[in-house]
């Protein structure tokens, strides 16, 4: 790269091309990674913000500090056992979702493998499409819900039946969905099962 070209990339902040290593490359390079492991590198690649957490204490005290954090204070929520979570850490929240909400805590269908996607369904957000939801999403799942990639959430969705409105989202972007937010902050919490 000539020295005009670099001195003009660093100026407008846009990353060297060769800095930039693409998620297909990426891929590529951990293919014979372990599920967890590629999973958690190609999601945080896209732009995800990952949380290993080892227990429901830990996912606790994780969902807490992004609250906190990220100054969270209404939260659409529409799964049971996740509202006792919200309950714990004292902060307002809704079944459906409300203008007001500045969040989500979601469950998800599968955590896909191959290019660090997350796979919802109506299970997860109801009949809302995923653009309507609040531009920070915090997912809570487990790690047996890693796949390897779509194929494999397929057959498995194939096989409990009655899944229906699928889309997926990742760091930034949802990839199923015309009308994607690019300012989605995505946060996973990963528990052991």
């Amino acid at each position: 790269m000539s020295l005009f070209k670099r001195i003009v990339s660093k100026l407008t902040n846009q990353p060297e091309p060769e800095e930039k290593q693409s998620l297909e490359k990426l891929g590529d390079s951990l293919k014979n990674a372990d599920l967890d492991y590629k999973f958690a590198q190609l999601f945080t690649h896209s732009g995800g913000f990952f949380n290993y957490c080892a227990d429901e204490a830990e996912a606790l005290q994780t969902l807490n500090q992004i609250i906190k954090i990220e100054g969270i204070n209404s939260v659409f929520c529409c799964d049971k056992d996740l509202q006792g979570f919200l309950n714990v850490v004292k902060v307002n929240h809704t079944p459906e979702l409300d203008m007001r909400n500045n969040a989500a805590f979601i469950t998800c269908e599968y955590l896909i493998a191959y290019d660090g996607r997350i796979m919802l369904s109506h299970n997860n957000i109801l009949h809302y499409h995923s653009s309507r939801l609040p531009e920070k999403i915090i997912i809570m799942a487990n790690v047996s819900q890693i796949v390897n990639n779509l194929n494999d959430a397929m057959g498995k969705i194939k096989r409990t039946g009655n899944i229906k409105n699928l889309t997926s989202i990742s760091g930034n972007h949802s990839k199923l969905d015309a009308a994607a937010n690019n300012n989605t902050k995505l946060f996973l919490l990963l528990l052991e099962d």
